[in-house]
């Protein structure tokens, strides 16, 4: 079980997961001891600068949670996870790894079946967790349940072009949302490399990437929710089919995921100019519509102007650490750092202490369909939803003491 664990302890492990990784992990801060009950008047207190954010997210989140009842498998607990395991990686505090593993044995076999259809995107993310677990435990059951993805994916609906759609059903037929590149191609290139399978996997990542960009980013460099190739669907412009809005989650995933696969694939892979270009002019839109006064992004990007938008917090982390890493690999110039440290700020600002010594990261958007401008910022601002703690900790583990 424990084959990989003295190799974490003596080196900087190359695993299947490098997309996702700084290059340089900081040294470990000692955890914070998982604090006592929630309390419902809980009064907010400004961080101390010195706390490891990381760490007290995840143990205020193991003491809201239990495995058993942190939730089903779904993208939000697969994302939140899998921050929780860049953590791991860099503390190696047992109680972090063991977490996971008891989360996704509820749902893998011993057998290595896997009760999930995989007939959308969403379902797929949590894979990840699949092939991380393989590479820590060896145990083969995850290399079974994970391939079961990646043989869907060979019967998986896609448009003309080759895009995979949001998912199989009548209501998303012929779609492509941002949101669906991180809920698969992470996966894919991860699962490549683990499993031996990169011929495939990294050119179908790339692939992904290149035909979602070229639908989906317009001429001030942001990309829009969603594209319907049909242009049957309530909110696609009739001529372009495109989303009308540039709602800041869906462009966060894309961002992520762009430099993920951009980190795994060769740098003689055909797409790679395309998908540095996409990214590059990503970067200078997100430059541009940053607020100046707190560093975040609005929840409608291009927006922010009107009074009822605000100001949302897992699309800035996700944005924050998309920017952060692009610097850091090359893809971007180096004058990007001082807007992923503005992001960085603006995000820490909204993290608070309640009384009972837990974390609370506020303004996380609710999960989102395809909609107007009234539709996005009419959701709820929710208060430590999974989106936004998983991309916290993905963002804090690249930032940390920045």
């Amino acid at each position: 079980m424990n084959r990989l664990r003295a190799a974490l302890a003596a080196v900087a492990l190359t695993i299947a997961t490098p997309a996702a990784l700084p290059a340089a992990v900081p040294p470990a801060v000692a955890a914070v001891p998982a604090p006592a009950a929630l309390t419902a008047a809980a009064a907010p207190a400004r961080p101390a600068a010195a706390t490891d954010w990381s760490t007290a997210v995840v143990d205020s989140t193991m003491a809201r949670y239990t495995p058993s009842t942190i939730g089903g498998w779904s993208y939000p607990v697969g994302l939140y996870l899998y921050g929780q395991y860049l953590t791991y990686r860099r503390t190696h505090d047992p109680r972090y790894l063991t977490y996971i593993k008891d989360y996704v044995d509820r749902f893998v076999k011993s057998d290595g079946s896997i009760d999930q259809s995989f007939n959308s995107l969403d379902s797929m993310q949590a894979g990840r967790l699949l092939v991380i677990l393989h590479h820590e435990t060896g145990q083969d059951r995850y290399r079974k349940a994970a391939q079961k993805i990646r043989d869907r994916l060979s019967t998986y609906p896609r448009t003309s072009d080759g895009g995979f759609w949001h998912a199989d059903t009548s209501s998303r037929a012929h779609q492509l949302w941002a949101d669906g590149v991180y809920m698969v191609n992470p996966f894919l290139v991860e699962y490549g490399r683990e499993f031996g399978d990169n011929a495939y996997t990294d050119d179908e990542a790339a692939r992904q990437l290149a035909v979602y960009g070229g639908h989906l980013q317009v001429a001030n460099g942001l990309l829009k929710h969603a594209y319907d190739e049909s242009k049957s669907a309530s909110w696609a412009d009739p001529r372009t089919g495109l989303a009308p809005e540039h709602w800041c989650r869906a462009v966060g995933w894309y961002a992520m995921a762009v430099v993920n696969v951009l980190d795994a694939i060769p740098t003689n892979q055909p797409r790679r100019p395309q998908l540095l270009g996409i990214f590059q002019r990503l970067a200078a839109g997100l430059e541009k519509y940053q607020d100046p006064a707190t560093g975040r992004w609005f929840q409608v990007i291009d927006k922010g102007g009107r009074s009822d938008n605000w100001t949302e917090t897992s699309c800035s982390s996700m944005f924050t650490y998309a920017l952060s890493r692009g610097v850091q690999q090359g893809y971007l110039d180096p004058h990007y750092a001082a807007v992923a440290h503005r992001g960085y700020q603006g995000v820490l600002a909204k993290l608070s202490v309640g009384s009972d010594g837990r974390t609370n990261l506020a303004d996380i958007s609710t999960g989102t369909n395809v909609g107007d401008y009234a539709y996005y910022v009419a959701r709820t601002r929710a208060v430590n939803d999974f989106h936004g703690l998983g991309a916290f900790l993905i963002m804090n583990e690249q930032l940390r003491g920045a």
